[in-house]
């Protein structure tokens, strides 16, 4: 019997915890039976007859197996010290059977629980371990020390035999309750180990289950004619976390099993999603390369009609209004020469099947012809606007006033005196409107001054009631 901790040549189960064994045999009855058999062979001659003793005694001692009798009350000792005996190993094999129980419950806490709770019983039991081997060691001196087989054996030996193996015997047995106690100590973290043990083996599965399906999307993608090398490589990285999921709990403990199983999982089962959706993202890429090819080409169209746009600025409105626009056509044109330039990329990415790589460029494309189209859109915006105050300042003018005047009306709402915070920027908006309102006088009015600052009255304004309006929906 030993009490090392853990036993390296234990067998392990599917999980890779060691399983229990039951190698010992068990006392057997025939040691006890042959003792017992001798002291009724020696009560059943003394009973006999004198003739028929003196007959039997010589027979006896003449057959070769039997043993010697040299009386009564030596014989009585030895079955005594062999009850004993087979009493003391039966409590070494039950201390011993516990034993070999509570280590496989201790190595299942041990995998699941890195507490200080958990380590602390792995001591604990160690402790006890070392008890056990001191009271086996004891148990065992005391078997070496007297052979109860002897023909000479005398009844003081026999009655020291059964003294030291009845001492042994209870040393084994207090030692097993101690365990016992100890054991039932541990309800609770067993309990809880047993639970995420258990989850181990489904969540091992489920990973097994999202590779497979992974796999086949895989092999379904490259079926259509798609490489998918991008896929392959990340499926591919999943071989090694699935070796060591294999290797099962007890080489990587429970809780780094399940971490692996999950994020395995998650992976093998983005790979898949990625898979079934590449037939449908190449189908993507081939249409908006083709209308962004599309809307290059348009821009081109838009673009040239710029410059006759700016030349009506020119010569209708002051310089103020249009010289932000005078780079719009070498803008324009430049980024549709860089925009066609990504397409081609683009379409040389999706033919090689980079899908990152050609997805990346069309979004560079789109950022492009955006840019373009707005410088574009620009000029015609702004000779819509220009024309429209020229012919008509007061209908900005009262749109304006009225937003001030609604704001002035909210801030006086409930109260005798406006909120300084409120009234001083509503106050300076109006003060901003009349000076934008002066500027038109002249002959030459610069109309988009006058249009950009109404814009930012407006917005100032916004701002004040959109203020008001938070400070007291917080008050009620």
């Amino acid at each position: 019997m030993t009490a090392t901790f853990p036993q390296p040549h234990a067998p392990r189960g599917p999980n890779g915890l060691r399983t229990r064994r039951r190698d010992l045999p068990r006392p057997a009855d025939g040691q006890v039976s042959t003792a017992r058999a001798a002291a009724r062979d020696v009560l059943t001659l003394a009973l006999l007859p004198l003739p028929l003793l003196v007959a039997v005694v010589p027979a006896a001692f003449a057959s070769g197996g039997t043993r010697r009798w040299f009386g009564g009350r030596a014989e009585s000792q030895r079955a005594e010290a062999q009850s004993a005996k087979d009493d003391a190993a039966a409590a070494f094999y039950d201390l011993d059977t516990a034993q070999r129980d509570l280590r496989i419950s201790i190595e299942t806490i041990a995998a699941v629980d890195d507490s200080p709770a958990a380590r602390r019983v792995g001591a604990d039991f160690a402790e006890l371990g070392r008890r056990i081997d001191e009271v086996s060691h004891r148990y065992i001196t005391a078997v070496d020390a007297h052979d109860l087989d002897r023909d000479d054996l005398e009844a003081s030996a026999a009655a020291r035999a059964r003294t030291e193996l009845t001492q042994a015997k209870d040393e084994l047995i207090r030692t097993k309750q101690d365990l016992d106690r100890f054991a039932q100590s541990l309800a609770p973290l067993l309990g809880k180990a047993e639970t995420q043990l258990a989850r181990v083996a489904p969540a091992v599965e489920r990973a097994r289950q999202a590779l497979l399906a992974a796999s086949n999307a895989l092999d379904g993608v490259r079926a259509s004619g798609l490489r998918a090398d991008d896929l392959a490589t990340r499926l591919a990285a999943l071989g090694p976390e699935l070796t060591r999921l294999n290797e099962g709990a007890g080489q990587h403990g429970v809780t780094e099993t399940l971490d692996r199983a999950g994020r395995v999982s998650r992976e093998a089962e983005a790979v898949r999603v990625d898979a079934e959706r590449l037939p449908a993202q190449a189908a993507e890429i081939d249409h908006r390369l083709v209308s962004m090819r599309t809307r290059a080409q348009a821009l081109t169209t838009r673009a040239g009609q710029v410059e006759p746009v700016l030349s009506e600025l020119r010569r209708r409105f002051a310089a103020a209004c249009w010289q932000d626009l005078q780079q719009v056509p070498e803008l324009a044109a430049e980024n549709v020469r860089q925009a066609e330039a990504k397409l081609k990329e683009a379409r040389a990415a999706r033919e090689q099947q980079r899908w990152p790589d050609a997805t990346s460029l069309l979004s560079t494309t789109r950022a492009l012809l955006n840019t373009t189209d707005d410088a574009v859109s620009a000029a015609g915006d702004r000779l819509r606007q220009l024309n429209a105050v020229s012919k008509d300042p007061q209908q900005e003018i009262e749109r304006t006033r009225f937003a001030i005047r609604d704001a002035q009306r909210l801030a006086m709402a409930g109260r005798q005196t406006p909120d300084p915070r409120h009234a001083r920027p509503l106050d300076e908006s109006v003060g901003r409107l009349d000076r934008a309102v002066a500027g038109l006088e002249g002959r030459h009015p610069d109309y988009w001054h006058f249009l950009t600052e109404t814009d930012a009255v407006r917005r100032t304004v916004a701002d004040v009631v959109a203020r008001i309006r938070e400070e007291r929906g917080a008050r009620a």
